[in-house]
């Protein structure tokens, strides 16, 4: 097993997982402290499964059995408690919390988010989709609704330092674009689920057509990273009351930021002066640079 945290790896797979393994899953994530201090067969007990079930969820994240699974949690557990803040705030928004508590639930999400995705993210895997944008002539982006909005920010910063990059909020035009790819282009695409059908589709297409293609998203088994030659996972969680959350396109936005920062690190010299050209080129579009006559 990786450095990844056990309880990212488990959140990861849920929606991949069959329900009995999944209620364990579960399990594990609601109480982790009881979890990890009980035998397989008391968590076999507690959650209403088997241990042929458990074994099963060990395999599944990579561990060759409930031993290392413990040593796992454990794990998790004490890197949490050298942490300044708990390690979660209890439950998701509920109806009646007041408005204190609603602020101090979402900012421990988002910034658990970014966190859980900085340690989750393969440094092997995003080297191989920075060298692949570096020496793409034309790179896609694909993603709808609150993903659309990480890809726009992606394809605009690409766009800032020189590279050829497109995003399409219409998914036919996706479709179409990825239709007209060819191999040395990029596309990447951006689901919080992997099972988005446009952007799923998209890649898929791109892939047929030649291109390398990139997916980012929480779900390391799903429809859009079996389209991928390379993925790049992210690590945040959403409820039923946050679908489409802050948290998942902030744990986007660390992976877009990360590709950028390195595409651009990577022709340093050229994104410096396309960045330099493309600031001059706003910069009398602030109020501070207008005469005072003009600003009124």
């Amino acid at each position: 097993m990786t450095e990844v945290a056990l309880a990212v790896r488990l959140r990861g797979l849920l929606d991949d997982l069959q329900p009995s393994t999944r209620r364990v899953a579960e399990f594990v994530l609601a109480d982790p402290e009881r979890a990890a201090d009980l035998t397989i067969t008391g968590l076999a007990d507690a959650s209403g499964t088997s241990q042929s079930t458990i074994v099963r969820l060990c395999r599944e994240v990579g561990l060759a059995g409930y031993r290392q699974f413990r040593l796992a949690l454990v794990a998790d557990l004490g890197r949490r408690a050298g942490e300044s803040r708990p390690a979660e705030l209890p439950g998701d928004i509920a109806e009646g919390d007041d408005l204190a508590s609603v602020v101090a639930k979402i900012a421990f999400a988002d910034a658990r988010a970014v966190e859980d995705t900085g340690r989750a993210l393969s440094v092997p895997a995003l080297e191989a989709v920075v060298d692949a944008v570096v020496a793409a002539g034309r790179t896609d982006v694909y993603g709808v609704g609150a993903s659309g909005i990480v890809a726009a920010d992606l394809q605009q910063k690409l766009h800032r330092i020189g590279r050829v990059a497109f995003s399409y909020p219409d998914a036919h035009l996706a479709l179409t674009s990825a239709a007209l790819l060819e191999p040395g282009d990029v596309a990447i695409g951006i689901s919080h689920t992997g099972t988005t059908i446009d952007t799923v589709d998209a890649l898929a297409i791109a892939r047929r057509s030649g291109a390398t293609t990139v997916a980012i998203t929480n779900a390391p088994r799903s429809q859009i990273a079996q389209e991928a030659d390379h993925v790049l996972l992210t690590a945040a969680r959403e409820t039923t009351f946050r679908s489409g959350a802050t948290a998942s396109r902030l744990a986007q936005l660390t992976v877009v930021d990360c590709v950028f920062v390195g595409v651009a690190q990577r022709t340093f010299a050229a994104s410096q002066r396309a960045l330099e050209a493309t600031r001059d080129a706003v910069r009398d579009r602030r109020l501070e640079h207008r005469p005072r006559s003009a600003a009124h």
